[in-house]
């Protein structure tokens, strides 16, 4: 039986995004994977099909149901939502510069079923030496295995369980914003849930692969915080 939902969003950057699907099409655990093409360029979305068909994930062109431009987040998690209330499964977020193992989404799910009142619960993310990186640098020197955190969790590699995603509707996420996690972090504890991290489910994360374009906020922060207002890029 399937035990979760797995989508992945994808805008370009096929090296990371191919190293992204094959480490969760490895998953030890029966999965359903969908991924999200959101207006990736054709030569991209080519090597999409192709892989969906060795793979077996289903692919999703957002350019064949809407017209928004890139990012299309809030319709990707309206969609996810929807198909993982229809399966009766939690949600797992993996971003395409992101590496799971084999167990990571079994440990997510036994987490998820085991954790006082648990909304949601992340992967703890390292560079490929194993060393924390971000977005959970303030995270660097924790100790304990699993933190009941207020901190936002990253959609790196993060599961919403079943019960948030029931009493949560996505269809009220601001329309404005292009990203969700920090909303969604914070609207599962004012429901009432915990969200955790964990620091024995490691993922290799490969910053802003996926968004190079965000590699000027640590290499010229005042041109990325200009092209940020100009361009409306990056609401959180």
């Amino acid at each position: 039986m399937c035990k979760a939902l797995v989508i992945t969003p994808v805008k370009d950057s096929v090296v990371t995004t191919l190293e992204t699907i094959h480490s969760v099409c490895s998953s030890d655990i029966k999965i359903e994977y969908v991924i999200f093409n959101d207006f990736s360029t054709d030569e991209t979305t080519r090597i999409l099909t192709d892989n969906s068909k060795k793979y077996g994930f289903e692919l999703i062109n957002l350019r064949d149901i809407t017209f928004s431009p890139s990012p299309n987040y809030r319709l990707v998690l309206n969609i996810a939502r929807k198909k993982a209330l229809e399966m009766n499964v939690p949600l797992i977020i993996v971003e395409s510069d992101v590496e799971v193992k084999e167990n990571t989404f079994s440990q997510l799910i036994g987490i998820s079923q085991t954790a006082k009142n648990c909304g949601m619960v992340g992967s703890v993310t390292t560079d490929a030496k194993g060393q924390i990186n971000f977005p959970y640098l303030n995270f660097k020197n924790e100790e304990k295995t699993l933190v009941d955190t207020r901190h936002s969790l990253s959609f790196c590699c993060t599961l919403l369980s079943t019960g948030f995603l029931n009493k949560f509707s996505f269809s009220n996420l601001p329309a404005e914003k292009h990203w969700y996690d920090v909303f969604i972090s914070r609207k599962s504890r004012e429901l009432g849930f915990r969200n955790y991290l964990a620091f024995n489910i490691p993922v290799i994360h490969k910053p802003h692969s996926s968004r190079p374009w965000k590699q000027l906020k640590y290499d010229n922060p005042f041109k990325y915080y200009i092209l940020k207002l100009i361009k409306k890029r990056d609401k959180i």
